[in-house]
């Protein structure tokens, strides 16, 4: 019985401290920006590495966190910006992303399986994060071609691609490997995956 309340405990302080935190991380790694049409950010960077030491479901939840502390007014998208009509813009669709990263990486690597180390759990991370990130930029390149061009079609699709998802590959890639060197010696000192 003990055991139990002890689990709910550790639940409730993550709820109300890391959770909370990593949803600061995300929006201050979002504010280092290089203008663009789509902005550079080191905003994946964040949302990588709550996923990795949180696990989906945790992460996801900061991820929202950090969305609704924007949509609110706080100063929290790229280039300090905020409120509904950024989502509600041509780039709105990858800050949504974002929250379909966190379901895809829940969905291949549930809770459980976050807590245990090793070379197959590394290997479906590497996946879970590469398929949210296709999720993410799909979801956003659709979004952005509707909300900037008016209207589908191949050509609209492949240039809003050219403009909103090749630039951002290597740099994402690299925000990637980035997240998993930190995650790594982060669980060293503070082993957050043992509290979920």
């Amino acid at each position: 019985m003990n055991t139990k309340q002890n689990k709910t405990r550790l639940f409730t302080s993550i709820d109300l401290v890391i959770i909370p935190m990593f949803a600061i991380i995300i929006a201050i790694t979002g504010m280092i920006s290089i203008p663009s049409v789509v902005p550079f950010t080191m905003q994946t960077a964040g949302i990588f590495l709550a996923l990795l030491l949180l696990g989906g479901f945790r992460g996801t939840i900061s991820v929202l966190i950090y969305i609704l502390l924007g949509v609110l007014g706080l100063p929290v998208f790229s280039g300090f910006s905020s409120g509904i009509g950024i989502l509600a813009g041509p780039t709105g669709g990858y800050i949504v992303g974002f929250i379909l990263m966190g379901i895809v990486y829940k969905l291949i690597i549930p809770e459980i399986q976050n807590k245990q180390k090793n070379k197959q759990l590394l290997r479906k991370q590497i996946i879970a994060l590469l398929l949210g990130l296709i999720v993410c930029y799909t979801f956003g390149t659709l979004w952005f071609v509707k909300a900037y061009m008016g209207a589908f079609s191949i050509k609209s699709v492949i240039s809003a691609l050219s403009i909103c998802v090749v630039p951002f590959i290597i740099p994402d890639l690299l925000k990637m490997w980035f997240a998993f060197v930190l995650s790594s010696r982060l669980n060293k000192f503070i082993n957050i995956s043992k509290h979920q």
